[in-house]
């Protein structure tokens, strides 16, 4: 079976290729920009035509999305660009998919909630109330997926980070390493989640679509178990990887203005997704962490 990936050489299109050398199935690895290292087929997924061209020659049955417009801040203006990465390319992927008779995987975010104040783990079947641009393009792009009618599975994660790019994690831990204190916010709270347990998932998916025919459509949400703050995060990167002479103190949000408001509170109920996967074991997030950093190393 072929699969196409795009966004092959980000944080999770990295983590899918290391997980893709133990697979019988045939990768594709797409993205816009070549990375050095790494074998990689160019591919404008804003493109419909280039779209439907790399699945019918390639024969692709699954599309796994792992391409998106991620600067938070960024988006608040370009909006336009963000629409069309976020909405208008996996309305495409969904399109040529469909095509084919494939399944698409697409990765959403947590960003789709934030509006409303709540304080249990958001469901799948939870209104979105993005509070920005990102937030806003990628529920479009959940949307406009549905619109299209065909196999869909839309996983929606959160505080992604990994080995690979640019992300938290590493960003912490290069400030640790410089800073004699450092300030994080506390009053934002979430899941992190490592890259390569979600590309383990995204696998598992593809597995049962090949076994069993089973497709299980639909929204899930995945991150790693637990619940922290950024500042909890960050003071658990610099515990694990020994970066302890750094001062770190919690602070409120608003001590670092942004043109976006972010989630205060976007845990993720993971209980849809257990029961699709056979009620998989989900890593505890300072477990992953633990093996990041080792990685790291």
């Amino acid at each position: 079976m072929n699969i196409l990936v795009t966004g092959a050489n980000g944080q999770l299109g990295r983590e899918m290729r290391i997980l893709s050398k133990g697979s019988a199935f045939n990768y594709i690895f797409t993205d816009v920009v070549d990375a050095e290292g790494l074998e990689t087929v160019k591919l404008d997924i804003t493109d419909l035509e280039a779209v439907r061209k790399a699945v019918k020659e390639n024969d692709v049955k699954v599309i796994v999305n792992c391409a998106a417009y991620t600067n938070v801040d960024a988006a608040e203006t370009n909006e336009a660009l963000a629409e069309k990465l976020n909405a208008d390319a996996p309305e495409n992927l969904a399109v040529a998919i469909k095509e084919k008779g494939g399944l698409l995987i697409h990765i959403s975010t947590d960003y789709v909630f934030g509006k409303e104040p709540y304080n249990t783990p958001c469901k799948e079947d939870q209104t979105g109330t993005p509070t920005g641009v990102y937030g806003k393009t990628k529920l479009h792009g959940e949307e406009k997926i549905k619109a299209v009618g065909g196999d869909y599975i839309i996983i929606r994660t959160a505080w992604l980070y990994s080995e690979f790019g640019k992300n938290f994690c590493k960003t912490m831990l290069s400030l640790l390493s410089t800073k004699e204190q450092l300030k994080v916010v506390f009053d934002q709270v979430g899941t992190p989640t490592y890259a390569l347990d979600l590309a383990v998932v995204i696998l598992k998916f593809i597995d049962g679509y090949e076994l069993s025919g089973n497709k299980n459509c639909g929204v899930y949400h995945f991150s790693n178990e637990g619940v922290c703050s950024w500042f909890d995060f960050t003071k658990m990167i610099a515990e694990y990887s020994g970066l302890t002479k750094c001062n770190v103190l919690p602070c409120h949000s608003d001590e670092f203005p942004s043109p976006v408001k972010r989630p205060a509170y976007s845990v993720l109920d993971k209980t849809k997704i257990k029961n699709a996967l056979g009620g998989i074991t989900i890593p505890y997030w300072t477990d992953s962490l633990k093996k990041c950093l080792e990685n790291l190393k």
